[in-house]
């Protein structure tokens, strides 16, 4: 079928919650997604942060194969091969000791942690900040700033603030001893792409010590190599309690982990729980995954490609373009009027990429997207910006 006859039949069924683009994606390989009619783009949404393996790569889709073939479905009541594998691996690779509890998404992972910050604590307050994304159901929707997400939907959790990003004078006043958590996101993603400032993690690190709360690191989308390392918290060396995790971990499959320190311990039995968590298909994959992006260095390659991408953007010198920002392979340009047309500019030449707020285009690519395909993209944005 053709684009058109397969959007019709998607439009016919679907509830319509997602603003979505003309095309029909059928398949992928790297960092190339074709559409039904056989057209190729370049991916620079990259599955909005999931994809940093890139499409059908050929580890992963043993492993899946694989694992298919011997056990999909194995909940937590029992102990299995693959996820004891998958945590050991996991936990070898992080930056301190921990353990870790296995989900299937982003806003699942941020709602246990908000759980786990009460549980621990005793304390029922939550500051996050302004511009911050962490999900769309109620405790990660409670933690997320913006207005759209959240007024439709009130009233929401109690007990969450929110204080300017970046800004450690504010975030000393918001945190007092009610509060059980701090939450944050390493790089803000839907909020513009904003990098941390040098010491902001390790001040929040410090008010939270001061204060006996716990910092919980939203690295949902950092995670994985995007930001040029494994894992965005060790740009900084800030050690968390936390870390909620979820997108590329297994390669682009549905599944999400918070990682906590292990002078946490372990927590009361029946306090949380998933069905389909920690299931032996999603580990094999997640695994798989994990060595891919050790072995061929990913983080490292995202780090190079990453500054040279931010060079040749910033030598654009657009007078469309206000900021270009990022770190690794999260890079945003903030433009002076709205993003969509850019966006559908882009698509128009073969390029897809994302916003990230009204007016920032975002750039999500797979991690092994090549050079020569960045400069592809660097010369349409070229265009669409004279």
């Amino acid at each position: 079928m053709q684009n058109t006859e397969l959007i019709s039949i998607e439009q016919r069924y679907e509830v319509g919650l997602y603003p979505k683009r003309p095309v029909t994606i059928v398949q992928g390989r790297g960092a190339h997604l074709w559409d039904a009619e056989g057209r190729m783009f370049i991916d620079c949404v990259g599955g909005q942060g999931a994809a940093n393996l890139g499409h059908s790569h050929p580890a992963l889709i043993a492993a899946v194969q694989d694992q298919a073939a011997r056990l999909i479905s194995c909940p937590e009541i029992f102990h299995n091969d693959q996820r004891a594998a998958y945590l050991e691996a996991l936990a070898a690779a992080l930056p301190f000791p921990a353990r870790i509890f296995l989900c299937n998404s982003g806003a699942e992972a941020i709602e246990a942690s908000l759980k786990f910050a009460r549980l621990l604590t005793g304390r029922p307050r939550i500051v996050a900040t302004m511009r911050g994304f962490h999900g769309r159901t109620f405790g990660a929707l409670s933690a997320t700033w913006d207005a759209k997400y959240r007024k439709p939907f009130m009233p929401l959790v109690p007990e969450f603030a929110h204080v300017p990003y970046n800004n450690l004078e504010a975030l000393a006043e918001a945190v007092n001893a009610q509060t059980a958590a701090v939450l944050l996101e390493p790089v803000q993603g839907e909020g513009g792409v904003r990098p941390a400032d040098a010491g902001y993690l390790e001040g929040a690190r410090r008010i939270c010590d001061e204060q006996g709360a716990l910092l919980l690191l939203d690295e949902v989308q950092t995670g994985f190599g995007r930001t040029g390392k494994l894992f965005a918290v060790e740009h900084s060396g800030v050690i968390p309690d936390m870390l909620a995790l979820a997108k590329s971990m297994a390669g682009g499959l549905p599944m999400g982990a918070v990682v906590l320190h292990e002078r946490h311990g372990t927590l009361p039995g029946g306090a949380h729980g998933t069905t389909f968590g920690g299931n032996p298909l999603l580990c094999a994959a997640a695994h798989a995954a994990l060595r891919v992006m050790q072995d061929d260095d990913l983080p490292g390659q995202a780090a190079e490609k990453g500054t040279w991408l931010l060079e040749r953007l910033h030598a654009l010198a657009s007078p469309q373009v206000r900021e270009v920002r990022g770190q690794g392979l999260l890079v945003g340009l903030e433009l002076k009027q709205r993003v969509q047309p850019y966006l559908s500019a882009l698509l128009e030449r073969g390029v897809l990429a994302l916003p990230a707020g009204p007016n920032v285009l975002r750039l999500l690519p797979p991690l092994v997207i090549d050079y020569a395909d960045l400069e592809t993209v660097v010369v349409h944005l070229a265009e669409i910006l004279r």
